[in-house]
């Protein structure tokens, strides 16, 4: 009877500890397997273009728009409400995949065919010889930058890299036009071009049916001739390259870099009515409908997360590659479709490069949070790699961003005396507020910004008048020093291209000039 009891507690004990040891096997693959990481990247979107207020009070715009499911994320993560990119979507998204600022990897304006500027020098400047061609795998193309990338360094440690959308990153006939050289795995629709020939299914996302265009979107025939809208498309095409991942129980990078907002300005079918039936704008309707299609793809990604029961483990971002456009193509005034903030895309001022960001870090970021701490996209790329949990990697070239991990954990970091720079030797082609060759920097309360055609200065203090509303360059003339100073050091320290000026056939003068600095004493 004894020796009975004694087996019975054995086989007990056996099954006990198999069944722990089994448990705490699998909670230890649980917590230390890689995160999966998705980075939501909308181009175009303002920081008013969403029902999460960024601000300190919810606006009108943001009662417009309808983002559940950027609330959603909001109600999960953490709301960024100083975070920045570039002016324009090319160099911004340069600075991502490498985590150098503009300055230094001389894609300083949008790319597209190689060799020539897409857009041509304003009168009284002439333009540096800036990268052009984008940034490539390789030192052999001209006008280029040759980098290590981001998704080039998750390949190597194991991820699973994924790209969907709009690339941008090189020029046509370039090694870096395809995604697939620059590190990713998988490319749904990517290619040299930064916009879509069409939106829609029933045009083969073309521009004109029966001609080939440089705009037109890749890789999609599947869907061609179908009652679908691109982004709907795209969204579906990136849950079958997540669940692929999943298959092969690979930690994945999804790199979800919508199309949408950017023009052509065409609306979902299925949002544009009850927009119009509010009473809105054709054009903005239609703008309206870009957005929550948008919304609804960040939904459907996150609902097959929970599906997939990988909710838990995997990091979303979400950023805009600059300012809403509001200097053309938009109904209603322009300049004003991103207030309280001052101009649009294209602008130094705050509606062309402040931006909507969100993080969700499951298990560390405090839900519901937010923070004021300053973030710029080349901050990204050393973040993303930390978050990987990568820390034995090389690139060639110099890294600029610095990581916001810490941030995200909550802890205490005053970084906001730290200087943020933007450096634009380029034309975009509109006019309006801030718009034009300028080299800009951002510390603590101030803005400068220094024009290059006529070597002004704009000094704002952005805390008091986020709408840029009053110049006190020729008030504050000890900060705007400071300031100029800071900035002139920067810009050669990164060797910084200026443009020249064709009146005189002299580079424009750094922005800490002593003689330009003497006319504001």
């Amino acid at each position: 009877m004894i020796s009975s009891l004694k087996k019975t507690v054995f086989c007990i004990s056996v099954i006990f500890v198999f069944t722990a040891c089994k448990s705490n096997k699998k909670e230890t693959q649980a917590v230390t397997a890689k995160p999966n990481i998705i980075l939501f990247m909308v181009d175009d979107m303002g920081w008013q273009d969403t029902s999460v207020p960024f601000w300190n009070t919810k606006t009108a715009l943001n009662n417009l728009y309808h983002t559940p499911n950027m609330e959603r994320l909001a109600s999960q993560g953490m709301k960024f409400t100083q975070a920045y990119a570039t002016a324009v979507c090319s160099p911004t998204r340069v600075s991502l995949m490498t985590g150098m600022n503009a300055a230094r990897h001389r894609v300083t304006n949008w790319t597209l065919k190689r060799g020539i500027s897409a857009v041509n020098p304003p009168k009284g400047l002439a333009m540096p010889e800036w990268n052009l061609n984008g940034i490539q795998p390789t030192d052999s193309i001209e006008r280029a930058v040759h980098v290590t990338t981001l998704p080039q360094i998750l390949k190597a440690h194991g991820y699973f890299t994924i790209h969907s959308g709009k690339a941008h990153f090189g020029a046509l006939g370039t090694p870096g036009e395809n995604p697939l050289n620059l590190g990713f795995q998988v490319n749904i629709a990517g290619h040299a071009a930064g916009a879509p020939g069409s939106y829609y299914g029933t045009k083969n996302f073309k521009k004109q049916l029966d001609k080939n265009s440089v705009w037109d979107v890749p890789g999609l025939e599947k869907y061609h001739g179908k009652d679908i809208f691109l982004t709907e498309a795209l969204t579906r095409e990136s849950i079958l390259a997540m669940d692929k991942a999943v298959e092969n129980k690979k930690p994945f990078y999804l790199y979800m870099s919508y199309y949408a907002v950017h023009t052509p300005i065409q609306g979902d079918p299925r949002f544009e009515q009850k927009y119009i039936d509010r009473g809105l704008h054709p054009t903005e309707a239609k703008y309206a409908s870009l957005i929550e299609s948008m919304d609804k793809s960040l939904g459907d990604i996150m609902n097959h997360l929970d599906e997939k029961g990988i909710a838990d483990n995997t990091i979303i971002l979400f950023m805009s590659d600059n300012g809403g456009l509001s200097a053309v193509a938009r109904g209603g005034e322009k300049h004003t479709h991103n207030k309280p903030l001052s101009s649009g895309k294209g602008s130094a001022h705050e509606g062309g490069i402040r931006e909507p960001m969100l993080v969700k870090w499951p298990g560390v970021t405090e839900a519901n949070s937010k923070t004021n701490d300053f973030v710029i996209i080349e901050d990204f790329f050393p973040t993303i790699i930390e978050l990987a949990g990568i820390n034995d990697f090389k690139t060639v070239q110099t890294i600029d961003g610095k990581s916001f991990t810490s941030i995200l954990k909550g802890e205490k970091k005053d970084n906001n005396n730290r200087a943020l720079f933007w450096h634009y030797p380029n034309n975009w082609g509109p006019t309006g507020p801030g718009i034009g060759a300028s080299s800009t920097i951002r510390k603590g309360d101030w803005k400068l910004i220094y024009y290059h055609l006529d070597s002004h200065f704009e000094l704002f203090n952005i805390t008091e008048d986020i709408g840029e509303t009053t110049n006190l360059a020729t008030k504050e003339t000890k900060k705007l020093k400071a300031l100029a100073t800071e900035l002139g050091n920067y810009l050669r320290a990164v060797n910084a291209q200026m443009p020249t000026n064709t009146n005189t056939n002299q580079m424009v003068p750094w922005p800490d000039n002593e003689t330009l600095l003497k006319a504001y004493f």
